[in-house]
This record gives C-alpha cells, structure tokens and sequence, in this order.
C-alpha cells in the first residue's frame, strides 16, 4: 500500500474570480507562497520516496518552495495537469452561459462527458489521472507526494471511492489543501481531506 500525499497548488494571481482556469498558467500569489512555505516547514522530515508536480507554473512553483532544498528530486508530469477548457480556459462562467447558453446546459447534463470546444472531459482526465497515479504508486517505496490541482485530485478520489463523477464539486479542495490517501491496485482509503497549512488554522 502506498501513502499518497495529495497537495493542491497555492492561490493564484488571477483577476477573475469566476473564471474558468483549466491549463492557463497562471502564477501563484503572495497568499500562495505563504502557503506552501507552511507545508515546507510540515512535510520537512517526511522522507518521500517520489516527489511529482503538474508542469504547469503554479503546481511547479508550489512543489519547488515546499521542498526548497530536495527541489532537485521533484519530477514534473503533463499528467497531473489540471483539465483541458480548449476554448472557454480563462473565460468568465458567465461570459460562457450568455454566449453559449446550449452548450452550458449541455454541460450541467452530463458533467463527467462533456467536453468544451477543443477540450477534455471530465472522464477524459480522470483516465489520464488515474494511469498515471497507478504507474507512480507501482512503482514507489515509500510514501509519494503529489503537487497538482484541484480537478486532478478530484476525479482520483471519484475514481478510488467509486463516486459518480457528477459529484467531484461535493470534494472540497482549498488552495494549498493537503489531503492523503492509502492506495493500492484495489483499495483506496480517504485519510485525511481538505487540510488547511498549518499557519491557517488546521483542517477546513
């Protein structure tokens, strides 16, 4: 069985707080930064057999100020990448309703199917995700972290607790949240969820 610590990326600067933000590489805030220098002084002893991170901007710099110091042992993934919004990435949601008002019913319909224009399906990037964490936890000795996004450590837990995906939004992950799972080819345990940096006030 291996301990998988799911950490998602800090806060970010971003001037729409309504907007789709899939692949768009957007960087972390000062608010962020805070945030993973706390978990750096957390996660400081734990020795991790495997340290991964989306290659986007915002999981990459979170992975490098939580492990200042082993940041060399860090290997960044495609995989672990946050969903593909092909066209609606960094659209306001309303700016998307009022302009495609069928393709947003269309949506709420069948949320783990659809796909926006040029993009991904919620299905899409669980079947990358899941792979992907399989062939990471086959191969650990230890416990394994993982520096990614909201919608990458959703779909795994959809995935492990085998909940429709039209339920991810149920999951709550907060900016800088560390939640961690015990996994294995045909178990998957929830043991910790939502956890705030510890400057922030413990678990949401």
């Amino acid at each position: 069985m291996t301990l998988l610590y799911l950490l998602r990326h800090g806060e970010i600067e971003w001037p729409e707080p309504d907007g789709f933000i899939g692949q768009t590489d957007a960087p972390l805030s000062a608010q962020g930064r805070r945030q993973a220098r706390a978990w750096n002084h957390d996660l400081r002893l734990i020795e991790f057999s495997g340290l991964w991170s989306s290659d986007l901007k915002r999981a990459a710099e979170t992975a490098a100020i939580v492990f200042a110091g082993r940041s060399e042992g860090v290997r960044r993934c495609r995989e672990l990448r946050e969903l593909h919004l092909g066209e609606w990435d960094g659209l306001p949601r309303s700016c998307v309703r009022e302009r495609h008002p069928d393709l947003w019913q269309a949506r709420g319909q069948d949320l783990a199917g659809f796909r926006p224009p040029g993009g991904e399906s919620f299905s899409d990037l669980q079947e990358r995700v899941v792979r992907c964490v399989q062939q990471i936890a086959a191969a650990a000795t230890g416990p394994v972290c993982l520096v990614t996004h909201a919608g990458v450590l959703r779909v795994l837990m959809c995935h492990g607790l085998q909940m429709p995906l039209s339920n991810l939004f149920r999951i709550r992950l907060d900016y800088g949240s560390l939640s961690m799972a015990a996994y294995e080819p045909n178990r998957f345990e929830v043991c910790a969820l939502n956890l705030k940096p510890p400057i922030f006030g413990g678990s949401a």
